[in-house]
């Protein structure tokens, strides 16, 4: 029953940064792992960044060194920062929310990046 909204996408030059935010109706601190995960067309959604409850984080690979993901517990917000974007990294980018098996997934936002 969490809400996760989403904000922050858009279009950027290639080698540009953009911000993504995600809101939850809820305590993050309260939920085990919070995620952005992205989906081009065609593609299988991968799995980008995820921050546990008590902080620790893993980057994928593709996007290790480029992005970081980040949490504000008093404002129920997790943060995806992304530097150095690639065309690549053009997609749709989702936020989730996960605990005990359960899962809520946030509206996704688009991110194209031109070259």
């Amino acid at each position: 029953q969490v809400q996760l909204v989403v904000s922050g996408g858009g279009l950027v030059q290639a080698g540009g940064s953009l911000r993504l935010s995600c809101k939850a109706s809820s305590s993050i601190d309260s939920i085990s792992t919070m995620a952005w995960y992205r989906q081009a067309p065609g593609k299988q959604r991968e799995l980008v960044a995820t921050i546990l409850r008590g902080g620790s984080t893993s980057i994928a690979d593709s996007v290790k060194g480029r992005f970081t993901i980040s949490r504000d517990n008093a404002g129920n917000t997790v943060d995806l920062q992304m530097n150095n974007l690639k065309s690549e990294d053009t997609a749709v980018y989702y936020c989730n929310a996960a605990n005990w098996g359960a899962s809520w997934w946030g509206q996704g936002t688009q991110v194209t990046v031109s070259s």
